[in-house]
C-alpha cells in the first residue's frame, strides 16, 4: 500500500472472506487507520465456493507453502514469486464441474423437499 500505484490511488479495494482475523467493524477500522484509501469488501457469508481468491490461495497452499519446510522468510518470498511468475504464464480458467443444469436440479430437489415437509406438517396439524 506504500508503493505505487496503491499509495496514490483514490481507493484500493481489499476483498476478504469472513475469516476471524478480518471480520467485523474492528477489522475495517484497523485497515482504514493504516491505509485511509483502503476499502475492505467482504465476500458473502457461506459463499466460499464462489470466491475465486479463496480458490487461488488454496492452490498456493497446496503447491507452494506445503510442506512448511522453509528456513527463513526470504525463501518463502522467493518460492511465492517463482510460483506467481509460472502461474501467470500458464493459468487457465477453473473448469467447474457444477453446471447450471446441476444447479437447476438441486433447486428442484430443494423445492420438492420443502413442499413435502410442508405437506407433512399440514397433515400433522389436521390430525
Amino acid at each position: 500500500m506504500n508503493q505505487e500505484p496503491y499509495a496514490s490511488a483514490k481507493r484500493v479495494f481489499w476483498i476478504v472472506d469472513n475469516g476471524s482475523s478480518h471480520r467485523g467493524q474492528r477489522a475495517v477500522d484497523r485497515l482504514t487507520a493504516a491505509f485511509p484509501n483502503a476499502v475492505m469488501v467482504h465476500t458473502p457469508v457461506h459463499a466460499s465456493w464462489l470466491n475465486q481468491v479463496e480458490i487461488f490461495f488454496s492452490v498456493v497452499q497446496r503447491k507452494v507453502v506445503t510442506p512448511n519446510d522453509f528456513t527463513d522468510l526470504s525463501e518463502v518470498a522467493d518460492r511465492l514469486r517463482s510460483f506467481e511468475d509460472r502461474y501467470n504464464a500458464t493459468a487457465q480458467p477453473f473448469q467447474w464441474k457444477f453446471t447450471t443444469s446441476d444447479l437447476d436440479d438441486l433447486l428442484a430437489r430443494l423445492d420438492r423437499h420443502t413442499a413435502d415437509r410442508h405437506e407433512e406438517s399440514s397433515v400433522a396439524l389436521a390430525a
